[in-house]
Formats: structure tokens, C-alpha cells, sequence
């Protein structure tokens, strides 16, 4: 066993065999729905969230793990003596981190000698996915803490990811949209292709989602300049454009992606259905987990 544990949050939505391999735990955020309040972690089946969300007058609301959330997850790593490298969704768009820090607080407390970092990795999705994934690479090898840490956030920093969106009108009735703010109005007619640093951010706009994915597929191209091998395609009730977009990542990279996946319920509630993104880092910092 690593001396040091990895941590992260549900909206890495990479397989979660992948992470319980590589020994990373998760700390769930929540979908709440009339008097619902359920953990993210516990919906199975995303086809019928994202049926109900079509057809939903109201957008559910989501919130972050509380304090006790995290504790329930440290503190038997904590007793175990281990310390904790946390990893998780953008500041800007979840108070998740803050919360972490919070809960952090209390383990330096009533362990001490323990540490506990959080690490925002300013991204979300399979962003994140990567950055956990990393962490436990640098874990494996026996690293300690620092280490750790001097590798996520090196991942945090080489760590991009893009997406296209069927609409802007999700972002805007969930409140998440950032400085893509000024493309509403007519904009809700275009396909939008957006980022997260830090925040939800504008990159273009385009007229097709035929054009959409190809800017996509240009953007795995611009990853693969940069040497960032380590690629990942997601989507929301859009397998066949994802595969499609895998295809074509192959032909690219020379190589299989880290994973394919879909996204889950509190970040598809802010984005809609329909949603293909790909990202990517340097695979060499991940890799002594073969991936």
C-alpha cells in the first residue's frame, strides 16, 4: 500500500473499475430533485436522468459533498496513517474544493502528523479523471506527499479538455454558463464549443454540429502537437458521434484513449444532453499504471 491515497470527486466520470485499480476513492456530489437528494454515485442509469431532464420544466439542482461527505472518506486513510492528495472539480464552478479544504482542516487536527491536500484542478470530467490518475501513478511508486503533489499539479497545469454542446440554454437555466454569457440570444441556435480554466470558457462558435465535431477532431490533433498522448473522449447520449470521434483519435495518436465514458447526472444537468468533449495530458505522467 502507497503511503500516500488518492481522493477525488464523482464528476471524473472515467470507468470507475479504472480508479478502483489504481486504489483512487471518490466523494460523491449530489443531484436534488423535488424532495430527492441523491448521490451522484449511486445513479446507475443515466439514460433515464437524462430522459426526465428533456422533459422537466424545472432543471434539477446539484450541490456539493459536504463536510462530513469527505471525513467518511479521509478518516479511515487518516487512521491507516496515509496521507491524502485530493483532486478535484474547478473552484469556479463547484464549491467541491473548498469544502475538501474545510474537512482537511479537521483531519490535521485530530491526526496529527497527517496531511491532507487539495488540489483544484481547474478542469472537470475526464480533466480530472487524468489528474486522479496521475496522482496515484506518482503514489505507486512510494512517492510521498510533495511528490504527489508536485505531479497532480503538473497534470493540472498540462490538463485541457474541450466540448461542444448541443445548446447554451441548459448552462443558462443552470447558471453555470461563465464568460460564455455573451454568446446568448441568437447563440442559442449555434453549437457552441466551450472550455473549463477555472470556469466554463467561450473557445468558438459554429453553425453545425457536423463542423462541431470536426473542430473537435482538430482539437485532438492540436493535443497530439503538444504531446499530451494521454487523450480521453466523453459524451452525453451521444455514443455514436464519441465512438466516431474515437475513430478518428486512433487514427491521431497511434493509440487506444485512457477511457471512453459518459457523463453523469450533475454536470449533464448543467450542460444537456448531447455533449461530445476529448482532452488530454502527457501519458508519461501516468505512466507506471500502464494506461
Amino acid at each position: 500500500m502507497s503511503q500516500v491515497a488518492v481522493v477525488t470527486d464523482t464528476t471524473h466520470y472515467a470507468p470507475r473499475a479504472l480508479l478502483q485499480a489504481n486504489d483512487i476513492r471518490e466523494v460523491s456530489l449530489y443531484v436534488n430533485l423535488g424532495d430527492r437528494h441523491e448521490r451522484e454515485s449511486d445513479m446507475k442509469d443515466f439514460d433515464a436522468f437524462y430522459q426526465q431532464l428533456r422533459e422537466l420544466d424545472a432543471l434539477p439542482t446539484t450541490s456539493q459533498p459536504s463536510i462530513g461527505d469527505f471525513l467518511e472518506v479521509y478518516e479511515p486513510l487518516a487512521e491507516a496513517g496515509r496521507d491524502i492528495v485530493s483532486v478535484h472539480i474547478a473552484g469556479g464552478i463547484s464549491g467541491t474544493p473548498e469544502t475538501a479544504r474545510q474537512a482537511a482542516t479537521e483531519i490535521a487536527t485530530k491526526y496529527p502528523g497527517r496531511r491532507v491536500e487539495v488540489i483544484d484542478s481547474r478542469t472537470a470530467c475526464g480533466g480530472i479523471g487524468l489528474c486522479a490518475l496521475a496522482a496515484a501513478a506518482s503514489a505507486s511508486t512510494g512517492a510521498d506527499l510533495d511528490a504527489v503533489v508536485a505531479r497532480t499539479n503538473e497534470a493540472a497545469d498540462t490538463m485541457k479538455i474541450w466540448f461542444a454542446v448541443d445548446t447554451l440554454e441548459f448552462l443558462k437555466r443552470g447558471g453555470r454558463i461563465g464568460t460564455a454569457q455573451a454568446w446568448l440570444g441568437g447563440a442559442l441556435k449555434i453549437k457552441p464549443i466551450l472550455t473549463i480554466d477555472r470556469e466554463i470558457t467561450p473557445v468558438e462558435r459554429v453553425r453545425t454540429a457536423g463542423r462541431a465535431f470536426e473542430r473537435m477532431v482538430d482539437y485532438l490533433k492540436a493535443r497530439h502537437e503538444d504531446g499530451a498522448d494521454g487523450w480521453v473522449v466523453q459524451h452525453i447520449q451521444a455514443p455514436e458521434q464519441a465512438e466516431r470521434l474515437v475513430e478518428r483519435g486512433r487514427e491521431i495518436f497511434g493509440t487506444e484513449p485512457v477511457f471512453v465514458s459518459e457523463i453523469g447526472p450533475v454536470i449533464g444537468t448543467h450542460v444537456g444532453p448531447g455533449l461530445i468533449g476529448a482532452g488530454g495530458l502527457p501519458r508519461r505522467l501516468m505512466a507506471e499504471l500502464g494506461v
